[in-house]
Order: structure tokens, then sequence, then C-alpha cells
């Protein structure tokens, strides 16, 4: 695919806590960056180096889909790399101020939480991270 945002991704084990929202903030901020870069056409990419905190492979895969969906429902051109393959790209950027971005989308949105999270202004809940420490794995 070429003339398109190329979004590289990582679904993170917090993102299981709502994987929808997760899914439609996404989207949200696809829409926002395709607008201002008046482009139609994005490439969805799954690419697990991004994070060392990986979901498990189903939630991640889910929220790929339904991101690519909603973003097809908008009546984008929209492609997804293959889940879970290795893979080989070319990649070429424009200079422009938009080329690379870096975005976070939380899993908690507006939801009221307990303490600030390190990756940005939205908080986590303390119980969560308690529950999810059982399923991450140890080093």
């Amino acid at each position: 695919m070429e003339d398109c945002l190329v979004v590289f991704s990582s679904v993170e084990k917090l993102d299981e806590l709502n994987a929808a929202g997760v899914a439609e903030a996404a989207k949200n901020s696809i829409v926002d960056v395709l607008g201002r870069l008046k482009e139609n056409r994005v490439m969805l990419f799954p690419f697990a180096h991004l994070t060392s905190t990986l979901s498990s492979p189903q939630v991640a895969l889910e929220i790929l889909m339904s991101l690519e969906a909603s973003l097809k429902n908008d009546g984008l051109t929209v492609k997804r790399a293959p889940f879970g393959w290795n893979k080989e790209f070319d990649i070429k950027s424009k200079g422009h101020p938009l080329a690379v971005l870096s975005k976070v989308i939380c899993p908690y949105g507006k939801m009221e939480c307990d303490f600030l999270c390190p990756y940005c202004t939205n908080p986590i809940k303390l119980q969560d991270l308690s529950s999810l420490r059982e399923t991450l794995p140890t080093s």
C-alpha cells in the first residue's frame, strides 16, 4: 500500500480490561491524524516489539480486527498485515511534521481511577494492577 498512514501497533496487557474502548479510542486517534494529513488510506501493522507487556494473542487480534472493521465502516481504505507472522516491509516517509508520530491509547478513557498512569494522563486502578500481576510473564 502506498501513500497511506502506517499504524505500527501493539496491544498491551492492560488493554484487555477495555478492549472495545481501546479499539474505539485508537480509531478516533487514527481518524484525527488522517484528517490532518488529508489522507484516507490506512495500513494496520501489528508490531509486538513496541511493548514488553503484550496482551494475549486472542485479545490483540480481536482489537485489531475491530479497529479494521470500524475504520472501514467510516469509508476508509484499510489493509491489515498478518497477525503473528514475521513480516518484511519497506517504508518511505515524507518530510512532513506529522510523518512520524507516537500515540498511547489508555484502556480507561474517562473512567475514575486511583493514581496516574506512567504513560499518559489517565490513571490506572490499583486493583487492576494486582489482578494482572498473576498473568504477566516473569523474567
